[in-house]
């Protein structure tokens, strides 16, 4: 998504929260080091039983500390993937923020068309757009559609999905832009579900310079 002016994401003094669902793993980075991501890694490998998983403890380690050098190189506001008991990795999510206190945020119709901007890739078909109103009390827009997706340096294409959702934090002049990406296909709306129920968990609370949790009611 490119928003206006060409910003970079930028926080505000909230965050959204998220209960995370069997299969996700948070591989959100905070200094973005290779050590930090081996270390997040190992945790994550300890809450697989082994008895399902269908790759080597060690390889498992490598794909997902891989994973979140990758996910946090644009340095997200949340990241994390969904893995199968397995252990092979279905879907890929990203949180960012965007606002500037100067610059009235967009209706969600404005941002509609930002959400299917891809530098990368073009738009398959008719996307699937929704406007709706998150259980936080926030208001959303909601894409879905089938992606083509450039391989690097311009050898041929791949096919994916995604969804992403805007979300209006009531009170704020910021927008949260929640991404899930995917390549396997034939399980699209199984991935689907499984985005669309994690975003329902998503909850908004306040937090210090810190990123400290702030008991405070959402202004409405």
């Amino acid at each position: 998504m490119n928003m206006p002016d060409g910003g970079p994401p930028v926080a505000d003094d909230y965050k959204c929260r998220f209960s995370l669902q069997d299969g996700w793993v948070d591989l959100s980075l905070e200094g973005g080091t290779k050590a930090e991501a081996l270390g997040l890694a190992g945790q994550a490998v300890d809450r697989f039983n082994p008895i399902e998983l269908t790759v080597g403890g060690r390889e498992l380690v490598d794909e997902l500390a891989d994973r979140a050098m990758y996910l946090n190189k644009g340095e997200p506001n949340f990241a994390a993937s969904y893995y199968t008991a397995g252990g092979i990795r279905l879907a890929d999510l990203l949180v960012d923020s965007y606002g500037e206190e100067s610059t009235p945020r967009p209706a969600p119709a404005e941002v509609t068309p930002l959400l299917l901007d891809w530098s990368n890739a073009e738009i398959v078909g008719d996307p699937d757009i929704a406007y709706m109103d998150l259980a936080t009390g926030a208001a959303a827009v909601r894409v879905r559609s089938v992606l083509k997706v450039k391989r690097m340096l311009g050898f041929g294409s791949r096919l994916g999905e995604f969804i992403k959702y805007a979300v209006f934090p009531p009170g704020f002049n910021t927008l949260d832009v929640i991404a899930v990406s995917w390549e396997n296909m034939e399980r699209s709306d199984e991935i689907a579900q499984l985005a669309d129920e994690l975003v329902s968990t998503m909850t908004i609370v306040h937090v210090d310079a810190d990123g400290n949790e702030i008991p405070h009611e959402l202004p409405s």
